[in-house]
C-alpha cells in the first residue's frame, strides 16, 4: 500500500505542452488509492481537457470562480479546495505560473487555491531550456522553494521545440516516487523498526478445542497501521483473528498458541527499535494436549493447565536499545496494578485499560486508556477510537525517545 492511500491530492494544471502528461499522473495517483481533484488554468484546457481528467479522477474538474448552469453561477470556493488537500500538486509549473505564485499575483482559481493551501506544495516545472536557465525562472525556483515549497526537479530530454536539454517535465511515475519519498523520509518514524503483537492466542485442548479469549486484535492493528503511516517498518505478529491489513511497510507473521507468539517475538526483537506487545496472550494452557478428540462421556471434564511463557517479562529481562510498551487490562486497582507491571517486567511505557470503563477492552470499536512511564507520569485519556488511541500512543513514544 502507497503511503498516499487515502490522501487528497489537488493537482493544479497550468498551460504547458506537458499537461498532457497529467492524464497518466491523475491515473496513478487513484491507483495508489488517493483521491484526486484537479483545478486547471483557463489556458491549460487548450492541451488536455476537463473531460478526461474528470472521467480519470472521477470528481469534477475546477477551472473558474463560478460554473454557469442554467443562468444560476454557482462558486468554486478557492478555500474550500486549498482545505480540502492533504498534498497540492502543480504539475506542470509554467514559468509564467510560477512566476505569479512568487510574486502573490492570484488572477484565476489555480492561483487562488495555491495561496489559500495550508498543505505542502509540490511544484514540477516544464518549459523550454532557454526559459529553464533563465535568469527569471532561477529566481522563481529560488523564491517559491524559500517560501516551503517543494520542487520537482525537469529532467533533460527532447522538448516541444526539437530541442534537447533541460527543462522537459518529470514523467508521472517519478513525480509519483518523488512525492513518496519525500513523505516518507519526512516521517517520524523513518528508519524505524517497530515489533506489535495483536489478537488472543489459542491453547489447544485437543484436535477441535483450545482455551482462548475475545481479543479481536483490533487494538494491535491499529497500532501497525498507524506504526507505518508514520514511516516504520513493522512486524505485526497476530494470534487468530479476522482483522486484516495491506501495507507495503507491514509484515504480518500469524500465530495460534502463546508458545508460538514467544518464539516468533525473540525472533524479531534483537532487531526492533520498539515493542510494543498488545496481545491477550493466554497465562495458562492444558499440561497436556489429548492426540484425538476428547469424547463426552462425562458430566465434567478436569484439565489441570500450566503457565505459559511470560513473553513481556522475557523481553524486558533481554532489552537494550529498545523501548518497550506492554498493556495492562484490569478490573480493579488498576493503577496501582499497572506500575506494579512496569516495574516487575521492566518497561518503558505501560497502556492501562479497565474493563470497568463502558466502551473499552475486548470486541469495541474504541478504547479508554491511561499511559504510564517509567518516571511513573501518568496521562489519562477520554474514551476514543482504536486508530485515535494508537496516534496517541506513538505520538507518546516519539515523545519519550526525543526527550
Amino acid at each position: 500500500m502507497s503511503i498516499l492511500s487515502g490522501k487528497n491530492i489537488l493537482l493544479g494544471i497550468s498551460a504547458g505542452i506537458a499537461a498532457y502528461k497529467t492524464a497518466s499522473l491523475v491515473r496513478l495517483f487513484v491507483k495508489t488509492g488517493a483521491s484526486v481533484k484537479v483545478v486547471m488554468t483557463p489556458a491549460s484546457k487548450d492541451f488536455i481537457t476537463p473531460l478526461t481528467l474528470s472521467t480519470l479522477s472521477k470528481h469534477p474538474v475546477y477551472s473558474s470562480f463560478t460554473n454557469e448552469e442554467d443562468d444560476n453561477a454557482i462558486w468554486n470556493s478557492h478555500v474550500d479546495l486549498g482545505l480540502w488537500a492533504d498534498i497540492f500538486l502543480i504539475a506542470p509549473a509554467t514559468a509564467n505560473t510560477m512566476s505569479k505564485m512568487a510574486n502573490g499575483i492570484c488572477d484565476n482559481l489555480l492561483l487562488a487555491t495555491y495561496l489559500s493551501a495550508k498543505c505542502p506544495v509540490y511544484f514540477a516545472p516544464a518549459m523550454d531550456l532557454d526559459m529553464y536557465k533563465h535568469e527569471s525562472t532561477l529566481h522563481s525556483f529560488k523564491t517559491l522553494k524559500s517560501y516551503g515549497n517543494i520542487m520537482i526537479p525537469a529532467t533533460s530530454g527532447e522538448l516541444a521545440s526539437g530541442l534537447v536539454g533541460e527543462g522537459r517535465m518529470a514523467e508521472p511515475e517519478n513525480i509519483l516516487q518523488f512525492i513518496e519519498n519525500d513523505i516518507l523520509n519526512k516521517l517520524p518514524l523513518k528508519g524505524k523498526r517497530i515489533l506489535i503483537t495483536a489478537g488472543p492466542t489459542y491453547e489447544a485442548i485437543d484436535p477441535v478445542r483450545f482455551i482462548g479469549n475475545h481479543s479481536s486484535g483490533k487494538m494491535g492493528f491499529e497500532i501497525a497501521k498507524a506504526s507505518a503511516h508514520l514511516g516504520a517498518e513493522v512486524i505485526l505478529i497476530t494470534g487468530p483473528t479476522h482483522e486484516k491489513v495491506s501495507h507495503a511497510l507491514i509484515n504480518m507473521v500469524p500465530v495460534v498458541s502463546a508458545e508460538d507468539m514467544y518464539n516468533a517475538v525473540h525472533r524479531y526483537f534483537e532487531n526492533s527499535d520498539i515493542a510494543i506487545l498488545s496481545a491477550a496472550v493466554a497465562d495458562f494452557k492444558p499440561k497436556e494436549v489429548a492426540s484425538q478428540k476428547i469424547k463426552k462421556s462425562d458430566n465434567t471434564l478436569t484439565l489441570e493447565l500450566e503457565k505459559t511463557k511470560d513473553i513481556l517479562a522475557s523481553l524486558g529481562a533481554i532489552k537494550t536499545h529498545q523501548f518497550l510498551v506492554g498493556f495492562a487490562l484490569e478490573t480493579n486497582n488498576e493503577i496501582e496494578n499497572a506500575k506494579d507491571k512496569l516495574k516487575r517486567k521492566n518497561l518503558d511505557l505501560i497502556v492501562l485499560n479497565s474493563l470497568n470503563d463502558s466502551g473499552a477492552g475486548f470486541k469495541t470499536e474504541t478504547n479508554k486508556v491511561t499511559f504510564i512511564n517509567d518516571k511513573n507520569e501518568i496521562t489519562e485519556f477520554q474514551l476514543k477510537s482504536k486508530a485515535e488511541v494508537a496516534t496517541d500512543l506513538l505520538n507518546e513514544i516519539i515523545k519519550q525517545l526525543n526527550a
